[in-house]
C-alpha cells in the first residue's frame, strides 16, 4: 500500500483530539446512544453498540461517560432523538466528500454543512451524487506490536478478508461488511481486541490534486469535522507524501 494512497480513504485527524477531547467525547456518546436506542443496551447483542464503546474506550473516554450515554439510549436518561444523515458532495478539485451525522435538527445541520461546503469552494449535491465513488467495507485495525505482518496476513485472509496492508503505522484489515463480524472475531482471538473496529466507506475512484487544492480540501474537513452533529468525513482525494507532509506542517 503506497504511502499517498493512506489519504485517499483518511477519516482526517490532524493530531487535534487533545484540544477537541470534550467534543469527541460528546459526538462518541450521542453514538452510544444511538446504538444503545435502535439494538438495546447489551453490547455483547448488539454489534453497532460493542463498536462504539470500542472507538469510546480508544479515545480514553471515562467509564462514566459511556455509563451515561447507555442510559439515554435506554431510556432511563434523558436524551435527543438523534436522526442518521448522510451528506454527499464535492470539495475543490473534484474531490468526493461523503459527511455522516448524527443529528437532533436536520435543518440546522444541513445548514451548517452546506456553509461549510460553501466556504471552502465544494458543493453539496444530492444524496447519491458521490456514493458511487466508494465502498461500504468494514475496517479492522492493529497496531505494529499486535503480530507480525505475515502472521496477520494469514489470519485474516483465514476469516475471510479482503485485504490488509501492513506497514510501520499498524496492519489495516478490510473486508466485505457481511463478514465483518466474523473477521473481528477471529482476529480479536488471535491477537486481542483491535484499535479501532468499524465501517468505513473506502474509495473505488480517486481524485489526483495540487497543493492548493488540497489545501482547500483540508480545510473544509477541518470545518466539517467541527461541527458537533457530524461524526465522520471521508473523501477520495490523493496526493504525495511531501505535499501532505508540508500542509500538516502548516497547518
Amino acid at each position: 500500500m503506497a504511502g499517498h494512497s493512506k489519504w485517499a480513504n483518511i477519516q482526517h485527524r490532524k493530531g487535534k483530539q487533545d484540544a477537541r477531547r470534550a467534543k469527541i467525547f460528546s459526538k462518541l456518546g450521542r453514538e452510544i446512544t444511538v446504538a444503545t436506542r435502535l439494538g438495546g443496551s447489551d453490547a455483547d447483542m448488539n454489534p453497532r453498540l460493542r463498536l462504539a464503546i470500542m472507538a469510546a474506550k480508544a479515545q480514553s473516554m471515562p467509564k462514566a461517560n459511556i455509563e451515561n450515554a447507555i442510559r439515554k439510549g435506554s431510556g432511563s436518561g434523558e436524551g435527543e432523538d438523534y436522526a442518521e444523515i448522510r451528506y454527499e458532495g464535492y470539495a475543490a478539485g473534484g474531490v468526493a466528500v461523503i459527511v455522516e451525522a448524527l443529528s437532533d435538527n436536520r435543518n440546522r445541520t444541513a445548514s451548517e454543512v452546506r456553509s461549510s461546503f460553501t466556504k471552502y469552494g465544494g458543493n453539496l449535491g444530492e444524496t447519491g451524487s458521490v456514493g458511487f465513488m466508494f465502498d461500504r467495507v468494514g475496517e479492522i485495525f492493529y497496531p505494529p506490536a499486535a503480530a507480525a505482518a505475515e502472521s496477520m496476513f494469514e489470519a485474516a485472509a483465514e476469516a475471510g478478508a479482503l485485504n490488509v496492508a501492513s506497514d510501520g503505522q499498524g496492519h489495516e484489515i478490510t473486508c466485505s461488511p457481511d463478514n465483518f463480524a466474523g473477521v473481528r472475531d477471529a482476529l480479536e482471538k488471535l491477537f486481542g481486541e483491535p484499535e479501532r473496529a468499524g465501517f468505513v466507506w473506502q474509495p473505488n475512484i480517486h481524485a489526483q490534486i495540487n497543493e492548493e487544492q488540497a489545501a482547500s480540501v483540508l480545510k473544509l474537513i477541518d470545518a466539517l469535522e467541527d461541527l458537533d452533529d457530524v461524526q465522520s468525513v471521508t473523501s477520495n482525494f490523493e496526493v504525495s507524501d511531501a505535499v501532505m507532509e508540508k500542509l500538516l506542517a502548516a497547518g
